[in-house]
């Protein structure tokens, strides 16, 4: 079986279209399959449409609707836990990046890859900063990681059993499942693509979650910006070492005070924001430390419609489904 795991949020525009289209393509698979819509809490029409889609064809649709909007990521994490394919497919329902792709990928996987990741070969429909932003990005989470973070790849990929278990398997609340899926390691295969350009709605990715994203990204897979501090601290101390000798020479072998107002005001405003940009790194990390202690659930399912046609509107966490999964 294959599993498709579609993440939504206000989606009312596209989803029927989604739907449609992956419907055409899925069936031409010699697979069964099922596709999973994932409800973030959205507030238009979107879990209305979800619910009909699933009435309409309850053999292949399974439509969980969570409780609030807890975030793209974690919409993704709790399609995982939901499946029960032998390969899962992550595509979100804006469809830039095209259900055409899938059967490509099913073949690789079956050659013996376990993960097949998405390649944009380009971009269509977004502008020149959206595009600076996302290179940059990228860039600057593959220096930055502790893992080798494909360029130019987001979230659609196909995914084997065992790389789903793994990745459901990790209960850190911060996610960015492109990361994961380079640190659980297997075998990878980059699959080169065209993205279109989103066909309704707006972007749910502005700059302000990419930056987020991006902060998840790094503080969660490097402590690199850990050492950056402590190389700053020593720079500024070697400094200190410095401006001493050069006061206490000064002093010693001449009859002149050491001079510059202006030199003491800078270096004063320059050691106060090295100490506040280190406390904002280390308070990241400690911010996350307290996340993960709390232990509270990655996400709450509100209502859950299954192929059987029942409706399960228990309160489930992703750490139960997990579990379930691995078993």
């Amino acid at each position: 079986m294959v599993s498709v795991v579609v993440p939504c949020y206000n989606e009312q525009e596209v989803i029927e279209e989604c739907h449609r289209r992956l419907t055409d393509i899925l069936q031409l698979l010699d697979e069964r399959y099922e596709i999973i819509y994932v409800d973030d809490g959205s507030h238009d029409q979107t879990a209305t449409l979800l619910r009909r889609l699933h009435r309409d064809d309850a053999d292949h649709v399974v439509a969980i609707m969570l409780s609030r909007n807890f975030g793209h990521q974690t919409a993704v994490s709790a399609g995982l836990a939901a499946a029960v394919g032998d390969a899962v497919v992550i595509i979100d329902a804006d469809l830039q990046d095209p259900p055409e792709v899938i059967p490509d990928m099913v073949r690789i996987w079956k050659s013996g890859y376990e993960v097949v990741y998405g390649v944009r070969a380009s971009r269509q429909g977004e502008t020149g900063f959206k595009l600076w932003t996302a290179r940059a990005f990228y860039r600057l989470i593959g220096r930055l990681s502790d893992v080798k973070i494909p360029e130019d790849a987001g979230d659609f990929r196909l995914v084997d059993r065992l790389v789903v278990n793994a990745l459901v398997a990790m209960p850190e609340r911060h996610r960015l499942l492109r990361a994961m899926c380079s640190w659980v390691g297997f075998r990878q295969y980059a699959l080169h693509y065209d993205r279109a350009a989103r066909f309704a709605g707006t972007t749910k990715y502005p700059l302000k979650k990419m930056v987020s994203l991006a902060v998840d990204g790094i503080v969660s897979f490097s402590t690199v910006p850990l050492r950056f501090v402590t190389l700053i601290g020593f720079f500024t101390a070697l400094l200190a070492v410095l401006g001493i000798i050069y006061s206490a020479a000064v002093r010693l072998f001449t009859h002149e005070w050491v001079r510059g107002w202006f030199t003491l005001f800078i270096g004063i405003l320059f050691l106060g924001a090295v100490q506040l940009i280190s406390l904002g790194i280390l308070g990241e990390y400690v911010g996350r430390i307290y996340t993960e202690m709390k232990q509270r659930p990655l996400y709450l399912v509100s209502e859950m419609l299954r192929r059987d046609g029942s409706s399960n509107t228990e309160n489930d966490v992703v750490l139960r489904s997990a579990a379930s999964n691995l078993s």
